[in-house]
């Protein structure tokens, strides 16, 4: 995952990469990414609501976007 922050704000989220195997994977992450950078953004945190029925997406996206949070050092 990459944050892209930009006068101490959270301005971009990048997958680096995302689920390329399993049809029905490919197609929750298509539908759940777009919502998890919305709320990021949103609220400039990883912490943010789970999207239903994308779990196990949600719970990769945040622990990554975290781990990139934290090595840049982001409080939020």
């Amino acid at each position: 995952m990459k944050a892209v922050i930009s006068g101490g704000k959270i301005t971009d989220v990048i997958p680096l990469q995302m689920t390329d195997v399993g049809s029905t994977s490919v197609e929750i992450d298509q539908q759940a990414v777009p919502m998890l950078r919305s709320e990021v953004l949103s609220n400039q945190s990883a912490k943010v609501d789970m999207i239903s029925g994308a779990t196990y997406t949600s719970e990769g996206y945040l622990m990554s976007l975290q781990a990139a949070l934290d090595s840049a050092l982001f409080k939020g």
